[in-house]
């Protein structure tokens, strides 16, 4: 990436009438340059629709990540479950490649009580066998594990730099609200952004912050971690000094805006980040 893009997490509301196609030339009309196209609850394109998809953006020079079904567990103690698991990630894996979306993210599991270190040990073998069908049908889009706002989903710092550095074609999707809520109210501060991205660039390189997929919302929280999204400004989150430490990195790569007023807070981020 050579420049950091903002965007939002879906078709945006103003979009009429509110499809995929649409929604790719409403970004692109509100002066934003990339949108999450939403698998959270079901792949809802198909593949005669696809290449059309893939074909819009390039044409509006809009870029694509992709979010996931949330309905993926990869430490699940049934094997059913795991297994229909795996196979969400590759159908939506799939037909994301095909609509020329860039990076895919996922909640990938729960700590379900065991421990941490175990838990570890089991998304990685299934997140390796995913990446070597990436590998044998030509898949090229990152893999992401995504930053849990629930203390009870796996996906900690840590834990998804050493994922990242374990497999191929892995690399992590940082929202920083989720940090904020997961920690009952720190990460809030620029010295603890400045923390996060020096984190990962100790641990994935310089790399990483080139090519960084990250999402960025108001939120509630309690003690036990992420309650729900907010907009930005009825939200304690310091998204303002945050845009300031990603100037200070020169992060590059794409923003995406999880707030309920999408269009209206990916451009708020935008706009603050422009004018510093």
């Amino acid at each position: 990436m050579n420049s950091l893009l903002f965007g939002t997490a879906g078709i945006p509301h103003s979009t009429n009438p509110r499809n995929m196609l649409n929604g790719i030339k409403t970004v692109r009309d509100l002066g934003l340059d990339a949108m999450e196209v939403e698998f959270v609850r079901s792949v809802h394109i198909s593949e005669e629709k696809a290449p059309g998809i893939k074909e819009q953006a390039k044409k509006h020079n809009i870029k694509l990540t992709s979010h996931g079904q949330y309905y993926v567990n990869l430490n699940s103690q049934d094997q059913a479950k795991m297994d229909a698991s795996v196979k969400r990630i590759l159908e939506a894996s799939r037909i994301a490649e095909q609509s020329g979306v860039w990076s895919i993210c996922y909640h990938m599991a729960y700590y379900m009580k065991q421990d941490p270190a175990k838990v570890y040990e089991k998304v990685r073998e299934q997140v390796q066998n995913i990446i070597k069908v990436y590998k044998d049908e030509g898949i090229k889009l990152w893999l992401r594990p995504e930053t849990g706002g629930k203390l009870t989903q796996w996906g900690n710092l840590r834990e998804i730099i050493k994922l990242s550095q374990d497999c191929e074609q892995v690399l992590p999707t940082i929202d920083w609200a989720h940090h904020h809520a997961r920690s009952n109210g720190q990460f809030n501060t620029p010295e603890e952004f400045r923390m996060i991205l020096t984190e990962l660039e100790k641990g994935l390189g310089r790399h990483v912050l080139d090519n960084m997929h990250m999402h960025i919302e108001g939120i509630a929280y309690s003690e036990k971690g992420e309650r729900n999204h907010l907009n930005l400004e009825d939200s304690d989150f310091n998204y303002k000094d945050l845009m300031k430490v990603f100037k200070e990195f020169n992060i590059k790569g794409m923003a995406i805006c999880e707030s309920p007023n999408i269009e209206e807070d990916a451009r708020l981020l935008q706009q603050t980040f422009n004018r510093l």
